[in-house]
């Protein structure tokens, strides 16, 4: 299967944090035989901080912002299906329209990474373009949301929904050896946005201050002018290939997501595999679905509040903790890898195909 993807970057993670979701899922792919390009916009600096890692298993396009979207397009028509992700950056209502131009030789999908903020989009105004498009696509996928987020895509007119979550990469994210200059009781590492900022400072910085005898790393981009308590480090933005070493100094890591996807629930964010594949303890805010992936107490700490994080941290010995992130990498080994998510989006497509063929069929009957 020829698969042709418009996405934000594979090769960059620099103010992009699908960037590990999309590696994973087309790196999985990939193996089973299909063969993936993927097209990204020259936009927000991405190029200028591509990641180290080995790509070749996507032929990877870089175009110029809307003078490129023609050859990408002519490229894409070639292709079994195609695949619009959400959030490119630029360009993104015309893509949104134009691929559907390629409706007739192509299978069309629309691969959402950040299903909520689109259905909050859609629901905020009625003349939102994507009310329009969506209907037209031969089915949605979504990193996350789950039943809300299929109950309203569906609602909106969606033909077929799939949930696509997170992964774990085992051979991207994994144990590695610790590094004293990056030793911290809770590290966290994420940008500053404006839907997730007040759930860190409740979360990781009103902690902070609850604890001051405890050391807090702070990783990501945006936070050079935050006010920050004394014990909090700030490292500014950390490489994807750096994850780990981080991951792996601290003696627990912070999940925090964003205001929407923790209040839709079940979406799990890539950080949240990451972790797993270091085997350390995770403190994850509060969110619904968020059993159906860990089991809290056990695999996971699940925090509500800034007390609840300073709980954690002085009732958890390091025995503790290893034994919960032990307990964590196993189940995302077993239940949450990216070869799983795979299968998932192959037989996604491998469904939009046959309905298509169903359709053509019938229309010639």
């Amino acid at each position: 299967m020829k698969i042709f993807a418009f996405g934000s970057s594979i090769v960059s993670s620099y103010w992009n944090g699908a960037a590990t979701y999309y590696r994973g899922c087309y790196k999985y792919l990939a193996r089973m035989g299909h063969e993936i390009t993927f097209a990204e916009p020259d936009a927000y600096g991405r190029q200028q901080h591509r990641d180290s890692d080995d790509f070749s298993y996507v032929h990877s396009l870089v175009y110029e912002p809307s003078v490129g979207l023609d050859a990408m397009l002519q490229m894409a028509a070639n292709a079994d299906v195609v695949v619009k992700h959400s959030g490119i950056g630029v360009d993104d209502e015309t893509l949104e329209r134009r691929v559907l131009e390629l409706q007739q030789s192509c299978a069309i999908t629309y691969w959402d990474v950040d299903a909520p903020a689109t259905l909050a989009r859609m629901y905020a105004d009625v003349e939102d373009a994507f009310r329009t498009y969506m209907p037209h696509y031969d089915a949605v996928l979504t990193y996350g949301g789950g039943p809300y987020c299929r109950e309203h895509f569906l609602k909106f007119g969606a033909r077929a929904y799939f949930s696509m979550y997170n992964g774990l990469d085992p051979e991207t994210h994994y144990p590695v050896a610790a590094d004293p200059a990056l030793a911290c009781d809770i590290a966290f590492l994420g940008n500053r946005l404006p839907d997730r900022e007040a759930r860190v400072e409740e979360l990781f910085l009103h902690a902070a201050e609850l604890a001051p005898e405890s050391q807090f790393l702070l990783g990501g981009e945006g936070w050079a002018d935050k006010p920050l308590p004394a014990n909090v480090r700030y490292v500014g933005h950390v490489p994807t290939s750096e994850h780990n070493r981080v991951n792996c100094s601290a003696d627990m890591v912070m999940n925090i997501n964003r205001a929407s996807m923790a209040s839709s629930g079940f979406s799990p964010p890539t950080r949240v595999f990451e972790v797993a594949g270091a085997g350390t303890c995770l403190l994850c805010d509060d969110w619904p679905g968020i059993d159906d992936c860990f089991e809290p107490g056990s695999e996971i700490l699940v925090v509500k509040n800034a007390q609840d994080v300073v709980h954690a941290l002085r009732q958890h010995d390091d025995a503790a903790r290893r034994r919960i992130g032990a307990a964590f990498h196993a189940r995302a080994l077993r239940d949450h890898t990216y070869a799983q998510r795979a299968v998932q989006a192959d037989a996604a497509f491998r469904f939009c195909l046959a309905a298509r063929n169903t359709a053509q069929g019938s229309m010639l009957a």
